[in-house]
């Protein structure tokens, strides 16, 4: 994935979190907002290792981690899944097709494994 794309949708993705979700304003303000920005930029990022790798459980751990830290300091699981859904939607059309395929396959295994917990 190219730095310029990743840099968008993760951007995309934070504003139209805290779009959806304006007590965020309230809760956790702009370090927080800053702190979903870079959260995107790690979640694409683990989305890449796992596409290099050809392995799906490398982003599915990471899930698993990330929801874990995340519930210790008050997010939500329905954020996070609210989140991967997002950028599935933003996702399309960004990346090369074959990469696109492989995270979206992610996303959505990760966020089935977020429902389950």
């Amino acid at each position: 994935m190219k730095l310029e794309a990743k840099q968008s949708i993760a951007a995309e993705t934070a504003k139209s979190i805290y779009e959806a979700y304006p007590d965020l304003w309230e809760r956790f303000g702009e370090k927080g907002f800053i702190h979903t920005e870079k959260d995107n930029h790690h979640h694409l990022d683990h989305l890449e290792t796992a596409f290099a790798m050809e392995d799906e459980a490398i982003f599915l751990d990471y899930t698993k981690w990330l929801e874990s830290v995340l519930r210790s300091r008050g997010v939500e699981t329905a954020l996070i899944i609210d989140n991967f859904e997002r950028l599935m939607a933003i996702l399309p059309g960004k990346v090369e097709k074959k990469e696109e395929l492989f995270m979206l396959n992610c996303l959505e295994k990760a966020n089935h494994l977020l429902r389950q917990a």
